[in-house]
């Protein structure tokens, strides 16, 4: 319709009412105001938009006029609705069942939208009264379809050897416009790097090369401007390992390589290692004089002790990954030890090398303390003290004695010593002082240097005389 058909007379309608009641209510403002509360609104298909509007004035008005365009771009404008005051609405026959105004004020309400209906619409208010003002605004409706929840497609579905093969997913829906993704990995997003890359929209994304830390829970969100899902989590199959290889038991104890059990226990030995498919291919081994013999398969080995020959046996598991082509192999030494004390002292003695180190630094310790001792007090270093302190009258007596100007030239090592009582009779060796060299005048009640020097002089004049 054009709209010069607007001008022709109509009969009262909801609308006339609509803007009687605006020009009454409306705030005091210096010029006519027309807002929108977004210039873009997004509709869903299939159901209805409102296109809220609000304007006020504060001057005297006698019409009011309300005008709705609708602009496809690049098409220009056509006319949809109009309103004026004390008079009908006049639709456009093309919308009058797609369109209507909807108080409060200008609104506009778009039913059952269609893709068709995405585009600008352009809102008018006139006022007139002593001259006439006008105001318009532009609001953008977008229609989308909401999307259904993704599902991801993964390739190659049998699974992948790490480091020799790569893996690809794929997030579709059904259903749904303008729709964005974004990969997740354990709850986390994904982001283009070292071993990630991604489509040009994000659907696709691929693991180049597979390793074993790409294994996590992945799943896909599916999102538009009017709707978001998330898809169930998928697991990639990749196969690894086997890593770390160990062995343990339930009892005795582990230091390292070795292994502890009373004699007559039930020892019971688990070999374990982390891969993918967990249940690989596990063999034992015993290592004896130089030679290895197998023992069994399986992932438990039980050692009767009662038929261990030897105090301390090395067993070896080998773990092989049928999918990887991998093996690893391993070994600990099993020590069988006597009950009670002794079996305190066999541990001592074959399962602690920490101990025999500590041991051996203690003796260290002491030795070095010894030797300080003794480098501190050696014997001459005491007599010389002693004769440092003692009177001058006793250290002349021994110039006597020695026949030497100084006694510290007079030290040697000395055969025979003898030391007098306290009665004041010497007790010698078989090399004795004769009663005439006691009898002259010589005290025998000095020192131990004193009757070490004496001696060895009396030993020297029995030596010439003889």
């Amino acid at each position: 319709m054009r709209q010069d058909a607007f001008m022709e007379p109509f009969s009262t309608t909801f609308c006339d009412l609509q803007c009687k009641i605006c020009v009454l209510l409306l705030g005091i403002c210096s010029a006519l105001k027309l807002t929108v509360p977004s210039h873009t609104i997004r509709g869903i298909k299939g159901q209805s938009l409102t296109l809220p509007v609000d304007y006020n004035f504060n001057i005297t008005v006698s019409n009011i006029q309300i005008i709705w365009l609708f602009e496809k771009p690049p098409t220009t404008p056509i006319f949809l609705i109009g309103c004026l005051v004390n008079h009908s609405v006049v639709p456009d026959l093309e919308y009058r069942h797609k369109i209507a105004l909807k108080p409060p004020n200008a609104s506009l309400q778009i039913r059952s939208l269609n893709f068709s209906d995405e585009g600008n619409y352009i809102i008018k208010i006139n006022i007139d009264g002593n001259r006439t003002i006008p105001a318009s605004a532009k609001v953008q409706v977008t229609v989308d379809v909401p999307v259904t929840k993704p599902v991801i497609y993964i390739e190659p579905f049998a699974g992948v050897v790490e480091n020799s093969g790569n893996i690809t997913l794929n997030c579709t829906v059904e259903e749904g416009t303008r729709v964005a993704y974004q990969w997740l990995k354990n709850g986390n997003p994904i982001e283009a790097g070292t071993i990630y890359s991604l489509s040009a929209n994000n659907s696709t994304l691929r693991i180049v090369p597979v390793v074993k830390e790409a294994i996590g829970n992945y799943s896909c969100l599916a999102e538009n401007p009017v709707s978001a899902m998330e898809s169930d989590v998928i697991v990639p199959t990749i196969y690894y390992g086997p890593y770390g290889l160990t062995i343990n038991s339930d009892n005795g104890q582990k230091l390292g390589d070795y292994f502890t059990f009373n004699k007559g226990e039930a020892v019971q030995l688990y070999c374990s290692a982390d891969s993918n498919p967990p249940n690989i291919f596990y063999s034992w081994t015993q290592r004896a004089d130089n030679s290895t013999r197998l023992i069994k398969y399986g992932r438990s080995l039980e050692v009767v002790s009662e038929k261990v020959t030897q105090k301390t046996e090395e067993y070896r598991c080998r773990a092989l990954n049928n999918k990887t082509g991998k093996w690893k192999e391993t070994h600990i030494f099993v020590i069988m030890m006597p009950k009670g004390l002794e079996q305190l002292a066999q541990r001592e003695k074959y399962l602690s090398p920490l101990g025999i180190i500590c041991g051996i630094s203690l003796f260290l310790i002491v030795s070095m303390f010894l030797l300080a001792l003794w480098k501190r007090f050696q014997p001459h270093k005491v007599l010389q003290q002693k004769l440092q302190t003692r009177p001058e009258a006793d250290y002349r007596k021994a110039q006597t004695i020695s026949g030497h100007e100084n006694a510290l030239d007079d030290f040697g090592i000395y055969e025979f010593v003898a030391f007098p009582d306290a009665a004041g009779i010497s007790r010698v060796s078989s090399w004795s002082v004769s009663v005439s060299d006691t009898a002259q005048g010589q005290d025998f009640n000095g020192t131990v240097y004193e009757v070490i020097r004496h001696i060895p002089e009396q030993y020297q004049e029995r030596q010439e005389g003889t």
